[in-house]
C-alpha cells in the first residue's frame, strides 16, 4: 500500500511540475515602457534626459536611435558613458515657432535678393556585419558580411544610393549626403538571419559622419534573442494545455489523498474459533 502511495505521490508531483512549465512559457515576456518621442526645441534639436541607472544601449531601445548615432551626436567616449540628468541630442526635427517675438513687422528693402544658405553634406557609412554572438551588438572581432547590400534614400528623393557590402572590417561609406531625413535599410546574403531592425529612419545634419549598423546571423549560428516575442497561437495552446494538465493533476492528487491517506485501512475480519469436537 505504501509503495503504491509513493509512486502516485511521484507521478502527481510530476505532473505538476510539467503544466506549471508550460503555462509560464505561455506567459509574454516583460516590455520596456513606452517612450513618447519630445517636441523639437526652438534650435529643432531633440533632447533626451538620461534617468538613474540608464545606458546608451537602453536609451536605444526605449527610443529606436542607435548606439553609434547618440554617441556622434552628443561627442561621446567610444563607451559611450553617461550620466544622470544629463541632456543627450538623440534627433533632429522641425524648430518650435512659439519662440516667436511679437512687434512691427519690418520693411523689406526691395530689389536686395535674400542669400539661400548651403547646408552641407555629411557622410554616413553603414556595417552590415556577422553578429557571431547573437548579442546585436557590433564588436571589435566581428567582421562584415560580404554579397550583401545596403541602401540610403533621401525622404524627399534628394540623395539616394545603393551599394553592395564587402568583407573585411571597413563599412560601406556614402559621401556627400545632404543634410536631410534619410531611411537605411541592409539586406543580408542568403544563409543569413537579421539580428537587429534591417531599416532606419536618420536625421542627418552637415558636417558629421554617422556609423549605422545592421547586424546578421548564419543560419547555422542563430542564437534567439531573449527579446524575442514568442509566436501568440503557440503560447495560448501552451498555456490551455498547461491548465489542463494542472487541473488534473490536482483532481487526482486529491483523489489519491482521499483513497489512499484518509481511507483506513481494510481490516481482516477475525475467525471464530474452530470448534473441536
Amino acid at each position: 500500500m505504501k509503495r503504491k502511495l509513493i509512486l502516485a505521490t511521484l507521478f502527481f508531483s510530476f505532473l505538476f511540475v510539467f503544466s506549471f512549465v508550460l503555462t509560464a512559457q505561455a506567459l509574454p515576456p516583460s516590455q520596456l515602457p513606452q517612450f513618447a518621442t519630445p517636441t523639437p526645441g526652438a534650435d529643432g534639436r531633440i533632447i533626451y534626459i538620461v534617468k538613474e541607472g540608464e545606458s546608451c544601449l537602453r536609451i536605444q531601445l526605449l527610443t529606436g536611435v542607435p548606439v553609434e548615432q547618440i554617441r556622434a551626436l552628443n561627442r561621446l567616449d567610444e563607451n559611450c558613458t553617461i550620466s544622470v540628468g544629463q541632456e543627450l541630442v538623440i534627433g533632429v526635427g522641425a524648430g518650435s515657432s512659439d519662440q516667436a517675438t511679437a512687434g512691427p513687422t519690418p520693411t523689406q528693402t526691395p530689389g536686395v535678393p535674400t542669400p539661400t544658405p548651403l547646408p552641407g553634406n555629411a557622410r554616413v557609412c553603414i556595417h552590415l556585419y556577422d553578429d557571431v554572438n547573437g548579442d546585436s551588438l557590433l564588436q571589435d572581432t566581428e567582421v562584415r558580411i560580404a554579397d550583401g547590400a545596403v541602401s540610403i534614400t533621401g525622404a524627399s528623393g534628394q540623395f539616394s544610393d545603393a551599394r553592395p557590402t564587402i568583407a573585411g572590417t571597413d563599412p560601406v561609406c556614402f559621401e556627400d549626403v545632404p543634410q536631410g531625413t534619410y531611411n537605411l535599410s541592409a539586406a543580408a546574403p542568403e544563409g543569413y538571419y537579421p539580428t537587429t531592425q534591417q531599416t532606419h529612419t536618420l536625421e542627418v545634419l552637415a558636417g558629421i559622419e554617422y556609423h549605422v549598423d545592421f547586424g546578421a546571423q548564419k543560419s547555422d549560428n542563430v542564437i534567439p534573442e531573449s527579446g524575442d516575442a514568442p509566436d501568440e497561437g503557440g503560447n495560448s495552446l501552451l498555456g490551455i494545455l498547461g491548465g489542463v494538465l494542472l487541473l488534473i493533476g490536482l483532481g487526482l492528487g486529491v483523489y489519491s489523498w482521499r483513497v489512499f491517506v484518509r481511507k483506513p485501512p481494510m481490516q481482516e475480519q477475525s475467525k471464530p474459533p474452530s470448534i473441536v469436537r
